[in-house]
């Protein structure tokens, strides 16, 4: 790669403040299109900005997305966030092959980069999972949906912040307490989980918090 492997400056304190509120205000990009190879919508680039954009306003945080070079017939592309406050960063870089080695084929994984970066950089989700709903009957399905509103109340994992590669699960404590760990790709993650209350434990390796 022709590009510095530096994603984030050296202290995102303050960025990971307005991100934790931005995604505390973010709600799902809305599915405005259908794929006519395989019947499934899917949120457009234009749903994944809209779904985002006042909420990263609100917080000054400043969205650019550019290409870079990559290996031939493949599109690189990185996707930043600026704190415009702090001057703080953090980006990622997604590398795809060319579905057509032409401009119209630049064009299109351009914009398949754009909005799958931006939502994944941000953690926002579209309406719907296709992949889980896939996997679960359609009769289980239509119940998860009826009980939808009563096991977000009592989800303790509702209203975390989504963080691009973090997983997070529910453990119970020595204690007899509920605690929530967070695991998967924490490396660079650590101001956006204390914002969130997580604290390490050097001994474990692990992220957690009590869930109440």
């Amino acid at each position: 790669m022709l590009i510095s492997e530096v994603f984030s400056s050296p202290d995102l304190a303050e960025l990971a403040k307005a991100m934790v509120k931005v995604q505390q205000a973010l709600n799902p990009a809305c599915k405005d299109a259908e794929n006519p190879f395989v019947k499934n919508r899917y949120a457009t680039l234009n749903s994944v900005i809209d779904a985002c954009r006042d909420a990263l306003t609100a917080q000054s945080v400043w969205v650019a997305q550019y290409p870079v070079a990559a290996e031939a017939g493949h599109l690189g592309l990185v996707t930043k966030l600026v704190h415009g406050d702090s001057g703080q960063w953090q980006s990622s870089m997604m590398v795809m092959p060319l579905p057509k080695n032409d401009p119209q084929g630049y064009g299109s994984a351009l914009t398949y980069a754009r909005r799958y970066g931006l939502a994944t950089l941000v953690g926002m989700v579209s309406e719907a999972d296709d992949d889980a709903e896939a996997a679960i009957p359609r009769q289980k399905n239509k119940a998860r949906r009826h009980h939808a509103p009563q096991a977000e109340a009592t989800d303790p994992l509702a209203g975390l912040p989504r963080i691009d590669g973090v997983e997070y699960r529910t453990v119970a404590a020595n204690n007899g307490k509920l605690c929530i760990t967070a695991s998967g790709n924490v490396r660079d993650k650590r101001a956006f989980l204390q914002e969130a209350g997580f604290r390490w434990d050097g001994n474990r390796k692990l992220w957690w918090r009590y869930a109440a």
